[in-house]
């Protein structure tokens, strides 16, 4: 009777240990998860030191206990699964949190966590076959929303390197598991902001239906509302991509700046600052001044446009827009144009200068005409090495007139310029572009460790 009492006082014991390190594991994740709730943005670079620091703590408490020897055979799964991902907290991959992980799902097949911690170690070496596997064991056991959202970003990654269709298959697959990640648990931003990651692509890559962007948009949205995805610097970094695309470039700078202060060791959001706030800086200044040519060259230039070069866009001519048939179109002045799509308006201008953007997307000149006003030409979906050059009469049907104007520290800039989704409207030269020069602008999201 003795014994028997001994043995479920050792088992009631263990239980409480165990249930007393889930407790202090869980503070130590919402430590790292919430560390921006609780403290301020000037202590971004300190982050991973303090999350280390209170690692080591609970670490020495997981090793004082010997699995094999004080632990029940019952409750070793579980306790290993603890220890491996009190291990798998930090940014870099460690073999003892990939040895406790393996040893837990070996015990216990059927403990989903450890088969998504498991995955998530190999990810952190970068094999991502393995991760793969293990995120797939896991759905064996239980539809749960990890193991979903991270194979939705393998699935995309996957897509890179294959042919379209089945990259378009692997993508839509990928957003389908991303939506059931969202449905599992609505409140949880990660999973909100791996499925604006994969409409984001699903966009880029399948089909430009301006909708997919906005539920890409909306998607994001939700993921600022959990503290958790609040405080990724991923978050911000994509949205930052589909403003740049989108052209509200202050919004951009902005989301790209506020990734870098999450984060100041990561590099991406650095690098896209940059670069966009160089290239507003580069297109600033073309547009300004003209290309930079002289008063007499401009006047050549505008003074041997010829009306010939409507070409295709003459008056007399009728084209379908949309919904819209048989439309007739009004050659009207740079200076003449309105904010926003200008209908049954043509305009004909000489290409000044264009801006040599390190990503060629989008592929961005500046264009004149008789009233000597400059705007700029952002041109989308033009392949790599295509393009307008300083002299071609350019030739643009309907165009959208944006204003861009900013100040800040990030960028200052005061420009006009006119957007084109489609080359094959543009004419260059009296020209129509052809169907060999379209190509879709691809761009990648990113969901990081931090």
């Amino acid at each position: 009777m003795s014994v028997d009492s001994d043995e479920k006082v050792e088992l009631e014991n263990v239980k409480e240990i165990i249930d007393r390190l889930t407790d202090e594991l869980r503070e130590l994740y919402d430590f790292r998860n919430l560390f921006f709730e609780n403290h301020p943005l000037e202590l971004a670079t300190e982050k991973n030191r303090l999350v280390e620091e209170k690692k080591k703590i609970l670490l020495e408490k997981f090793e004082a206990i010997d699995v094999d020897t004080q632990i029940p055979f019952s409750m070793r799964a579980q306790f290993l699964y603890l220890k491996g991902r009190c291990y798998n907290i930090s940014i870099a991959y460690d073999a003892k949190a990939s040895q406790c992980l393996s040893k837990s799902v070996k015990l216990n097949p059927s403990l989903g966590a450890a088969w998504n911690e498991l995955g998530e170690c190999y990810w952190k070496n970068m094999n991502v076959k393995d991760a793969k596997a293990s995120f797939e064991g896991a759905l064996k056991h239980e539809r749960n929303r990890l193991s979903l959202r991270c194979l939705s970003i393998i699935l995309r990654q996957e897509s890179g390197n294959r042919k379209r269709n089945e990259a378009t298959a692997l993508l839509l697959n990928s957003v389908e598991m991303a939506k059931e990640a969202v449905a599992l648990d609505i409140k949880d931003g990660t999973s909100w902001m791996v499925l604006g990651n994969a409409y984001l692509c699903q966009f880029f890559t399948v089909s430009q239906d301006p909708a997919t962007l906005k539920l890409c948009m909306s998607a994001y949205k939700q993921a600022w509302l959990d503290p958790v995805a609040r405080g990724q610097p991923d978050l911000y970094y994509n949205k930052g991509i589909v403003l740049k695309y989108e052209e509200i470039y202050d919004e951009a700078l902005q989301n790209f700046d506020h990734a870098c202060r999450l984060d100041p060791r990561w590099e991406p959001p650095q690098s896209e600052r940059t670069k966009l706030a160089n290239y507003l800086k580069d297109t600033n200044e073309m547009v300004r001044t003209r290309g930079k040519l002289k008063t007499k060259r401009l006047t050549q230039l505008v003074q041997g446009m010829d009306k010939k070069m409507l070409g295709a866009y003459s008056p007399d001519t009728f084209h379908t827009f949309g919904s819209r048939r048989d439309v007739t179109l009004e050659q009207c002045r740079l200076d003449n144009l309105v904010e926003g799509v200008n209908e049954g308006k043509v305009v004909l201008g000489r290409v000044v200068g264009s801006i040599h953007n390190e990503n060629a997307v989008p592929f961005t000149f500046a264009i004149v005409d008789e009233s000597l006003t400059c705007v700029c030409v952002t041109v989308y979906n033009w392949a790599d090495g295509r393009g307008a050059i300083i002299g071609d009469c350019v030739t643009i049907p309907e165009p959208k007139m944006i204003t861009h104007k900013h100040e800040s520290d990030l960028a200052t800039y005061d420009f006009k310029s006119i957007r084109l989704n489609n080359p094959m409207l543009l004419l260059v030269n009296g020209k129509r572009v052809g169907r060999n020069q379209f190509a879709c602008t691809r761009v990648t999201s990113t969901y990081e460790l931090h």
